[in-house]
C-alpha cells in the first residue's frame, strides 16, 4: 500500500498517548458505548414489549405508588395474547404473560409504566398486571408450573413494593371496581395461590 507523505515518529505517537491520558475523566464515558439498561424487571422473563400505543408511559412508583397485583387470565393462547398486546389497535396490555405448560413468563410493559389491563384507571396506574394463559371454564390450563412461576414472580413484586400479600391487595380482575370480566373464574384456586405465593 503506498502512504502519502513521512509517517510520525516514535516521539510523536507517544507524545499523543501522553495528551490522550491527560483528558478529564469527566469527559470519557462512564459506560460501555453498546451498554443498555435491562429492559425486564424480573429475571429470567422474555421481554415481549407491548406496542407503546397500548400502555401508558410513566415513571412509577414516584409517579404513582404501586399497591395491588391484579390476576387475569387471557381467554387466549399464549401467542395469541403476546400479538394482541404487540398490535397498536387494540389499546390493551399487561405486565407480564404467564405459558400455562411450563410456566414461562414474558414480560410486556415495564413496572415503571401503566399497563392498560383493569378497565379502571385507578386500579391501572396503581397495580401489576399478570395474564395467565388459559380460559376461565378450563381449569386444565392452571398447571402446577404456571401456580408456582406466577406465584414467584407475585411474591417477587410483592417484596420489592411492600405490597402485604394478602387478598386485598392480590386480587381477581373481576374484582376490580366497575369491572365487566370475570377472570380468573370460579375455577382458580385461590387458596393455593396465595399458600405460594406466601412461601415463595
Amino acid at each position: 500500500m503506498d502512504r502519502a507523505g513521512p509517517q510520525p515518529s516514535r516521539r510523536r505517537l507517544l507524545q499523543g498517548a501522553v495528551a490522550l491520558a491527560a483528558v478529564p475523566y469527566a469527559l470519557l464515558p462512564t459506560t460501555p458505548a453498546m451498554a443498555r439498561p435491562r429492559p425486564y424487571d424480573y429475571p429470567s422473563t422474555e421481554w415481549q414489549p407491548a406496542s407503546s400505543s397500548n400502555y401508558t408511559a410513566a415513571n412509577r412508583p414516584t409517579t404513582y405508588a404501586i399497591d395491588r397485583v391484579i390476576i387475569h387470565v387471557t381467554q387466549e393462547t399464549y401467542a395469541d395474547t403476546l400479538a394482541i398486546f404487540q398490535n397498536p389497535q387494540k389499546k390493551v396490555s399487561a405486565h407480564y404473560v404467564v405459558r400455562s405448560a411450563d410456566g414461562h413468563i414474558a414480560q410486556c410493559v415495564r413496572e415503571a409504566d401503566v399497563a392498560w389491563h383493569a378497565g379502571n384507571w385507578d386500579y391501572n396506574t396503581r397495580s401489576i398486571g399478570i395474564e395467565h394463559e388459559g380460559w376461565v371454564d378450563d381449569p386444565s390450563y392452571f398447571t402446577d408450573e404456571l401456580y408456582q412461576e406466577s406465584a414467584r414472580l407475585t411474591a417477587a413484586i410483592c417484596d420489592r413494593y411492600g405490597i402485604p400479600k394478602d387478598r386485598t391487595h392480590i386480587l381477581g380482575h373481576a374484582e376490580v371496581p366497575g369491572a365487566d370480566h370475570t377472570d380468573p373464574g370460579p375455577n382458580w384456586d385461590w387458596a393455593r395461590y396465595m399458600r405460594l405465593v406466601d412461601s415463595a
